[in-house]
């Protein structure tokens, strides 16, 4: 069992940064690969940024890739989200989720946070 507690989020002009974290607790965190999603106002949650286990391979999104990186520090338990030169269609909640097996489906996740509010404004 794996709770996850996303914070972070909040107000910035386009062009700002934002910084989200996600802390897990549990011993066994180093056992699953991690992903940030995101999900608009009438959109579907979609795949924002993943991690495996080490944080040796990441991978991300089209739409974020060059101004958003995951990371992750297993011994504080933490993965984090760096998002640089955000736009107004960046807006959404983002969730932070655990994967036994990876990748960027969101049925391969079995644990999801609460979510935290990002909004861009132009």
């Amino acid at each position: 069992q794996v709770q996850l507690v996303e914070s972070g989020g909040g107000l910035v002009q386009a062009g700002g940064s934002l910084r989200l974290s996600c802390a897990a607790s549990g011993r066994t965190f180093s056992s699953y690969a991690m992903g940030w999603f995101r999900q608009a106002p009438g959109k579907e949650r979609e795949f924002v940024a993943g991690i495996s286990r080490g944080g040796g391979n990441t991978a991300h999104a089209d739409s974020v890739k060059g101004r958003f990186t995951i990371s992750r520090d297993n011994a504080k338990n933490t993965v984090g989200l760096q998002m640089n030169s955000l736009k107004p269609e960046d807006t959404a909640v983002y969730y932070c989720a655990a994967s036994r097996g990876g990748g960027m489906a969101l049925a391969r996740y079995d644990y999801w946070g609460q979510g935290t509010q990002v909004t861009v404004s132009s």
